[in-house]
């Protein structure tokens, strides 16, 4: 059967804060011009907002540009940050620190990241945006000049075993005059225009943290809306780069995250397991205690900054938001800037529109956003994140001089160095034995992902792929212990063996998989490669 083709403007793939604030502010421009725009929106979740995951305190400076008067429409920004503590932890204490200025959130809303996008969804919507959520844009299409002609999204009804099914339905291919990339961190289409197009050649390579996070409905008396905690410390070693966040929102409801970054070295670590243990403190537990766990998830996150951001634009097709690495670590804030990026390429793509044929290269974005507050913003934070690859107290004393004395205007810049070469071998690490889960604070992988609403369609081909089925063997487990058992946070991976013990192999449970694309980055020899699945499958975070 051949596909359908439908013919757009602009085509964006992925219904994120950058995705939809391009889509946004492309028909704002539209309208004020008197000129006709169509844009379409491409989201591989059920819904807007079901795989959006965030912390999330939200800078609304983007949001104030995108739509000055937001507070008056409804948008759901409405528990204001009002205490911010950041906490040194050991493992039967708390020390209050002093709070950095970039973790300072005056002016900033404690709210669900996902609900936002809702809200931003439903704005597009009335602006004329074509909002397609439940397809999983699968393929890049190009023109016979090497230019993005669109993509296409993946069929519908495919077998495991790769035929059609009664149920076969092909993809729709979607061309448009531009193409804009908001996948989120990790961006599966990304990661072939990166190869495709050498995007990454003048960059240090990305680097990535996994954030676990819960949504809890916790005690009224212990409920203080607009309170922010972050912690360092325990249950991390001093050689790995990582910490907590607990935020007090409206409703009794608190959201509380662990995120490790993923250059972290001992494979026995698993970063699932330490956000139970940090749960299981004194000076955390009792917030738990007496409550209700209501949701669970994890996300990838861009951590390497300034100098790991790629090149922006390709002949078709443009860069925004997590997909090209615009998250300020130091802050713990990325909304505001993918916003702004999309913004900016919006604009960058409206003019380009107006004067060049379909497939030109709208460098013009990548100078735009060079004389935007965005650029500068992560170019004076460039150094912090990479100074911890030497452990946290080099981090923190080295965090200091950048924040208090350099100020940003250090003549050096810290490198950044890929995340799955940081891995030891197993026989050179200290085990770490984890505490068996209580059901009332901690809990296990299963019951966890059993509250993330994840569901698939069982019979399709598997979206977790392996370049060489050999290697979790020969490799992985040999060398490593098996890694990816343990920096999956939804139980996907698991080594299975005979009665006797002997015939390890390895089962892949893609039926539990939440997207957080941690196995496509910390694989030792990056044989797994993580493909959309079938559109709408995967996780459906309510309030996430």
């Amino acid at each position: 059967m051949e596909r359908e083709a439908m013919e757009f403007d602009v085509v964006v793939v992925g219904a994120g804060p950058s995705g939809l604030a391009s889509a946004i502010r492309l028909k704002q421009l539209a309208a004020a011009a008197g000129a006709e725009l169509s844009v379409c929106v491409l989201e591989k979740g059920s819904e807007v907002g079901a795989h959006i995951l965030s912390g999330a305190v939200i800078e609304p400076r983007a949001l104030d540009e995108l739509f000055p008067d937001w507070r008056a429409e409804g948008a759901p920004l409405v528990t204001a940050a009002r205490e911010d503590s950041l906490l040194f932890l050991t493992a039967e204490g708390a020390v209050r620190l002093p709070t950095p200025p970039q973790m300072r959130n005056h002016g900033n809303y404690i709210a669900s990241l996902g609900n936002l996008c809702r809200w931003l969804g439903a704005k597009a919507e009335a602006l004329g945006v074509e909002v397609f959520a439940g397809f999983a844009a699968a393929e890049v299409l190009y023109r016979e000049d090497g230019s993005v002609k669109g993509v296409a999204t993946g069929d519908m009804g495919v077998g495991k075993d790769g035929q059609p099914t009664a149920n076969y339905a092909p993809g729709v291919e979607l061309h448009a005059r531009q193409t804009i990339f908001a996948e989120g961190c990790r961006g599966s289409l990304t990661k072939t225009l990166v190869d495709r197009f050498a995007l990454a050649k003048d960059c240090d390579p990305q680097t990535y943290g996994i954030g676990v996070k819960e949504l809890w409905e916790v005690d009224p008396a212990r409920h203080r809306p607009g309170t922010v905690i972050h912690t360092i410390g325990w249950p991390l070693e001093a050689d790995t780069y990582g910490g907590s966040f607990l935020y007090h929102l409206e409703d009794n409801q608190v959201a509380v995250g662990f995120v490790v970054g993923l250059d972290y070295a001992n494979p026995h670590l698993s970063p699932f397991d330490e956000f139970q243990r940090f749960k299981t403190h004194p000076a955390i537990r009792p917030l738990f205690e007496g409550g209700r766990r209501i949701a669970y998830g994890a996300r990838a996150l861009s951590e390497g900054g300034f100098q790991s951001i790629p090149k922006l634009t390709v002949p078709g097709g443009v860069l925004v938001g997590d997909t090209a690495g615009f998250l300020n670590v130091p802050k713990i804030k990325g909304t505001h800037t993918a916003m702004k990026s999309g913004m900016v390429a919006a604009e960058a793509v409206f003019e380009a529109l107006g004067r060049d044929g379909a497939g030109a290269e709208v460098s013009e974005y990548a100078l735009r956003l060079e004389r935007s507050w965005v650029w500068e913003e992560l170019r004076r934070v460039r150094n912090i994140r990479p100074s911890f690859h030497r452990g946290l107290w080099f981090g923190l004393a080295y965090s200091a001089l950048e924040t208090y004395l350099l100020r940003g205007k250090a003549p050096w810049t810290l490198r950044n160095h890929a995340d799955h070469t940081q891995l030891k071998k197993a026989a050179e690490c200290t085990k770490i034995a984890y505490p068996k889960p209580d059901g009332v604070v901690s809990f296990d992988k299963l019951s966890s992902v059993f509250v993330s609403n994840t569901n698939h369609e069982e019979n399709q081909p598997p979206h977790l792929r392996l370049a060489d089925p050999r290697v979790p063997i020969s490799v992985n487990l040999a060398l490593y212990d098996a890694p990816e058992q343990r920096y999956c946070p939804a139980g996907v991976y698991e080594i299975v063996r005979d009665e006797d013990g002997a015939n390890p192999r390895l089962q892949i449970n893609a039926q539990n998989c939440v997207h957080c694309k941690t196995c496509d980055i910390k694989d030792p020899t990056q044989n797994i490669t993580w493909v959309v699945p079938e559109g709408g499958g995967g996780p459906n975070y309510p309030n996430m």
